[in-house]
């Protein structure tokens, strides 16, 4: 099953304006992520513009229909991360349930977590 990375392209670190005014740190980390991800079938991405986590940008989410979603923040533009985030979205792909052991969690990615969210029911659940 497919998993998707959804990259903030609108993240901007603390720095930003000091460094590199006119592209943001969520568009460089987004070109490093759709590299990365190229080599890897089972993971697609898209950009979105704006994922409400300003306070701890670079934020992506890995998400896949009947699996745990994950959002991850706090990310500089480096092609480690990228590397990371691909990994570990690699694995939640591979998984039943989204839900990855952490002993197999690449190393970029511990300490990034943000959020979990259960699926969403099936359409025909009642209460």
């Amino acid at each position: 099953m497919t998993t998707w990375i959804t990259i903030c392209d609108t993240c901007k670190r603390t720095d930003w304006d000091a460094r590199a005014p006119g592209r943001t740190d969520g568009e460089a980390l987004a070109e490093l992520i759709e590299t990365a991800a190229a080599a890897q079938p089972e993971v697609r991405t898209r950009r979105h513009s704006c994922l409400m986590g300003c306070t701890s940008g670079c934020n992506v989410t890995v998400q896949a229909a009947g699996k745990i979603t994950y959002t991850l923040g706090d990310f500089e533009a480096s092609g480690e991360a990228a590397e990371a985030i691909v990994g570990y979205a690699a694995l939640h792909a591979v998984s039943d349930s989204g839900q990855v052991p952490y002993k197999t969690w690449p190393q970029g990615v511990k300490g990034h977590f943000v959020t979990r969210h259960p699926p969403l029911p099936p359409e025909d659940d009642t209460p």
